[in-house]
């Protein structure tokens, strides 16, 4: 990333699906600033940048008629899609040398704070706390995003669904630093919109 240099499997992903690809960024841009929200020191931003940019890589060994798909997926497709997180962590430890914890990101980010979500029904603290963190930019940044499937929700309607949502799928610790850090942008008329060629680390 640095000195303009872009990781060959985020060139792989821009080819394969546009979509997830501006996501990944926009999830990273906000992770950057989450993290000096949360007072991180640079080594730990890093980290969670990084997971966070590389958090929807296992997306690239998914069928492109499922990544692709422009209606609501199948059960059968849905287990399918389920795959990604795993992937995309066994392919980053074998090719790529990252800390465990940025890969804890890419592989934990679909769990769920009641242990109800994927791929390995992790629950609270069990969960890693920069996988909890991505979760609830990756979920804000999907809700207000088009799809053919859905429509956007506005701010403030993603917002209420973080709250709602606060001790079942989110840390709700984490959930009040992300919206605090939305009343701040806000205030400032920051608008979460980034090249995708921008150099984030």
């Amino acid at each position: 990333m640095q000195s303009g240099i872009m990781p060959f499997e985020l060139n792989m992903l821009r080819e394969k699906d546009k979509n997830t690809y501006l996501h990944s960024f926009r999830v990273a841009k906000m992770a950057k600033k989450m993290g000096i929200q949360l007072c991180l020191n640079e080594v730990e931003r890093d980290r969670l940048v990084k997971g966070c940019l590389f958090h929807d890589i296992g997306k690239l060994f998914i069928p492109e008629e499922i990544i692709a798909k422009p209606d609501i997926l199948t059960l059968l497709e849905w287990e399918i899609m389920k795959k990604h997180p795993s992937i995309g962590a066994e392919w980053i430890r074998s090719h790529r040398s990252m800390d465990t914890s940025i890969i804890d990101i890419i592989e934990f980010h679909h769990e769920r704070w009641d242990g109800q979500g994927y791929p390995c029904g992790l629950k609270g603290t069990e969960i890693p706390a920069y996988a909890r963190i991505c979760a609830i930019i990756d979920a804000f940044d999907s809700m207000i995003s088009e799809r053919p499937y859905h429509r956007g929700l506005s701010v403030e309607e993603a917002k209420e669904q973080l709250l709602l949502h606060s001790d079942t799928q989110f840390d709700r610790y984490y959930v009040m630093e992300f919206l605090d850090l939305l009343h701040q942008e806000a205030e400032r008329n920051s608008i979460v919109s980034y090249n995708d060629n921008e150099v984030l680390l």
